[in-house]
């Protein structure tokens, strides 16, 4: 956690850009509950982004410039795209979720804030506890030679079970369906937790996520959905944050703020998501391609270090590919 608090003044800028853009965005734009359009939700998308943008530039100038390097910069872009990416599998959960439970769109904007912010908790806790155990668990390899300066080469016992673990969800992702049609989410685990714990109304109360019923206080389905969307990104977190430690294993500061951005603009990705699902039909190619490389580079790390403007290049131009493909085959 040592790097995060190396950069007190980037970091503040970070913390204050972030609460201003989600009071604004909550108390301001979206004050009342309300269906949010296609032009709204691009609006979002490029607001977002060019934040991400903003920062990663003053990333380079406050770290990189003074040393004449791109390091910072070209870690924090390929992060930042990686969990964007792999944040769209997330979104067709959230599709599935929105329309099994029949959410009006005017309710989804508020369910989908508060499950952004839940993300961010999580999302902190899993980077900083993994950076912690990375450190932890370098161990000697001889029988792995020695490395170019003569001294015995290292692997990081994390790294590799993530590296082979990656690999394998680049070939499960490879032979997914681009989306299902309907599944039935009433053998959820997070369903049926909620049921144990609360009484569950069968009817929305405006936007609230609790109300009272013939003088029992229950549940409405809007916290049902959220619920189950906080645990889908538990479970996609066990991806995604793997996947941008191979980029900077030792740099929570890196990891953190470029992973909060993307997570940040995921509720006006989504809405533009649903309306135009052909864009995405064959990014799940793209994704296969994307986590199979970054598991390769995490097990081939004790002999070659593949420099990070390389790894977001590559990123960069698999995405591109796979979005390029999408339009293709729809318009034919």
């Amino acid at each position: 956690m040592d790097h995060l608090f190396n950069h007190p003044g980037i970091l503040a800028g970070f913390v204050v850009i972030i609460f201003f853009m989600l009071l604004l965005d909550l108390g301001v734009f979206n004050k009342k509950a309300h269906e949010v359009r296609n032009k709204e939700a691009l609006i979002w998308s490029i607001v977002w982004i060019s934040l991400s943008m903003v920062f990663s530039g003053v990333i380079y100038y406050l770290l990189d410039y003074p040393q004449g390097t791109t390091d910072n910069f070209t870690r924090f872009q390929a992060a930042y795209w990686i969990e964007k990416a792999l944040s769209v599998d997330n979104l067709f959960v959230f599709v599935l979720v929105f329309k099994f439970f029949r959410i009006p769109k005017k309710y989804q904007h508020k369910v989908l804030f508060w499950g952004v912010l839940g993300a961010l908790v999580f999302r902190a806790l899993f980077i900083f506890a993994g950076v912690e155990l990375i450190k932890l668990t370098y161990v000697n390899a001889p029988f792995l030679g020695l490395d170019s300066q003569g001294d015995i080469r290292q692997i990081n016992l994390v790294l590799t079970i993530f590296g082979f673990f990656l690999i394998l969800a680049g070939i499960k992702s490879w032979g997914s369906h681009d989306m299902e049609e309907e599944k039935d989410l009433s053998n959820n685990f997070a369903v049926k937790l909620v049921h144990k714990f609360y009484n569950v109304s069968d009817h929305f109360d405006g936007d609230k996520f609790f109300t009272v019923q013939n003088g029992i206080k229950m549940v409405t389905p809007l916290f049902v959905a959220i619920t189950v969307i906080e645990l889908t990104d538990l479970i996609f977190a066990v991806d995604s944050i793997p996947a941008i430690f191979a980029i900077a294993p030792d740099d929570p500061f890196i990891l953190y703020t470029s992973n909060i951005f993307a997570i940040l603009g995921l509720r006006s990705l989504y809405f533009l998501l649903a309306n135009s699902m052909d864009i995405f039909s064959k990014l799940n190619y793209g994704l296969a391609v994307i986590l199979t490389f970054i598991g390769i580079k995490m097990l081939i790390m004790p002999f070659y270090h593949f420099h990070s403007t390389l790894s977001l290049v590559i990123i960069g131009s698999v995405l591109i590919v796979s979005i390029l493909a999408s339009i293709i085959c729809n318009r034919k």
